[in-house]
């Protein structure tokens, strides 16, 4: 079972990226930097911020749903999380809409770590980043198409030994499960 999808979350862990880097991005740089704090928390939490699904693409690592909503036209009348925090590409960069950005959804350890993250590859160029990308274990050179990324490729790349790797999968199959049921 897939998590849900937390639009608002992921929007404020870009809104957070973007306020760090002074509000405006690449919006390559700030995808890799969130598959970069998504993946670190799957490896010591068991699970990541923004619940987004990954995909190897050319460039590396993508959040699949975070770069639909940044390269496509967002739906006229249909209101998005996104949008309210986050402009729409120009120039191939994004900025924030609103200073400073909420952050309700995350929680501490959450905020610790993107601040973290952004610490240690803020200074990188997307480029630079595209390159460390692609040294990652889980990412296959996809040569024009998209491969599907599991959690469970990421904690094997991460190499947590294959019972934590099940356990880890469970809880997250079963968080999937209550976030069905309570989606209705």
């Amino acid at each position: 079972m897939k998590l849900r999808f937390n639009e608002a979350k992921a929007a404020q862990a870009a809104a957070r990226l973007l306020k760090l880097r002074g509000g405006r991005m690449s919006f390559l740089k700030l995808i890799k930097l969130l598959y970069i704090v998504d993946r670190e928390a799957l490896l010591r939490w068991g699970r990541p911020v923004t619940t987004d699904q990954y995909v190897s693409m050319d460039k590396g690592p993508v959040l699949s749903k975070i770069y639909d909503l940044i390269t496509d036209e967002p739906v006229a009348g249909v209101p998005t999380v996104w949008y309210s925090l986050i402009s729409k590409p120009d120039q191939y960069e994004v900025s924030l809409l609103i200073d400073p950005p909420p952050s309700e959804e995350l929680s501490p350890a959450e905020e610790q770590l993107i601040d973290e993250m952004f610490s240690q590859l803020g200074a990188k160029s997307r480029w630079e980043l595209v390159d460390i990308s692609h040294t990652l274990p889980e990412w296959k050179n996809p040569e024009g198409s998209t491969i599907p990324i599991q959690y469970e490729d990421i904690l094997r790349a991460g190499k947590k030994p294959q019972n934590e790797i099940n356990e880890i999968l469970r809880e997250l199959d079963e968080l999937g499960v209550v976030q069905a049921l309570t989606s209705h």
